[in-house]
């Protein structure tokens, strides 16, 4: 049984993806620090596949912590690293948390990888490394043009880091460019769970509908789309969670073609975010209060992937729609306020 390490593994997409790692008979190991997910998770992938992953509570920023951990599980077989912190608008307004946090903690774990012999890992990226694209939908290919935020800023710079450290050294590494993963485990057992005010669209969505929140903001009405709103694509967490699996599959079985290697993970289609609201009225029927604002720093107009390389050369495919990944996080909320 191949032993992997997640860290990150009781966030949101992390849990997904241990979800879907033990269904594929993979032993996992989880660290996290709890600083954005709860405990309770991992009862609730432990309810999913019945098998309980190992976990250990650590803080990757602090260097002897990760040195001690690679000491006593040194005989990985892969990593999925997630472990970071992952909001726009926070990174505009605290850049220095987002650099120590995302850079800090990659570089230390390459370093434990490289001493004890650890070569495949896979690295959560994400489709801001574009910037505002000059061409829809998105290629791999699509230049890296300057971050918009810290927080795009430190998913370029890992990139950089891990494709410097695969081309001196044994290690194998595949970059997973995703877009906005949204929706919930269809069991109702794991779900998006931001502490605090949400940062993404869909559980601050969730949760006006809910009543935790008074009113849901529209960050700008001007941009040149078809209603004023941004776009983006939004892809079932499910469906992300299974591509981590393949891409380990892939790095395991040495099929990939080079040392590092990128994929864009989404559906291929944009929704601008009154079509998110409006989709989501319709599957929960529930009416929202919402209101337009000003436009946030850092976001961009629309992005959208071109998924073929995922498709071609993965082998992987998203299978879920808006209207089923929209249905999952208002099943999870429920359940979350009815608990509460």
């Amino acid at each position: 049984m191949k032993k992997i390490l997640v860290t990150g593994g009781l966030g949101y997409i992390g849990s997904h993806t241990v979800v879907e790692l033990q269904h594929a008979g993979f032993k996992v190991i989880i660290i996290d620090n709890l600083s954005n997910s709860s405990l309770d998770v991992l009862g609730g992938i432990t309810n999913i596949t019945e098998q309980a992953p190992i976990f250990e509570r650590l803080d990757l920023r602090n260097k002897a912590d990760v040195v001690e951990f690679f000491k006593v599980h040194d005989d990985l077989d892969g990593i999925i690293h997630f472990a970071a912190s992952k909001a726009v608008g926070e990174s505009v307004e605290n850049p220095l948390l987002y650099y120590e946090n995302n850079l800090n903690t990659l570089v230390y774990l390459l370093q434990e990888c490289k001493a004890h012999n650890i070569n495949n890992i896979i690295f959560s990226s994400s489709c801001t490394v574009y910037g505002e694209p000059d061409s829809l939908p998105i290629t791999e290919t699509a230049p890296i043009k300057k971050a918009m935020s810290p927080y795009g800023n430190t998913k370029q710079i890992s990139e950089e880091i891990l494709n410097d450290v695969c081309f001196t050294s044994e290690m194998k590494s595949i970059a997973l460019r995703y877009f906005n993963p949204i929706g919930a485990h269809e069991s109702t057992e794991i779900g998006e769970l931001p502490i605090g005010i949400p940062q993404n669209l869909v559980p601050f969505i969730t949760q006006t509908a809910a009543g935790v929140r008074k009113q849901l903001s529209v960050f700008g009405n001007d941009y040149e789309t078809p209603d004023g709103s941004c776009i983006r694509d939004y892809i079932h967490v499910v469906d992300l969670a299974k591509a981590h699996v393949i891409a380990m599959q892939r790095l395991l079985s040495e099929k990939n073609t080079s040392d590092f290697e990128v994929f864009n993970i989404g559906t291929g289609k944009g929704s601008s975010v009154f079509k998110v609201i409006n989709t989501f009225e319709k599957v929960s029927g529930e009416k929202l209060n919402y209101k337009v604002v000003e436009r946030r720093p850092g976001d961009v107009t629309t992005v959208y992937a071109d998924t073929k390389k995922a498709n071609d050369v993965l082998g992987w495919k998203a299978g879920k729609s808006l209207e089923e990944a929209l249905t999952s996080a208002w099943k999870w909320e429920k359940k979350i306020r009815d608990k509460k």
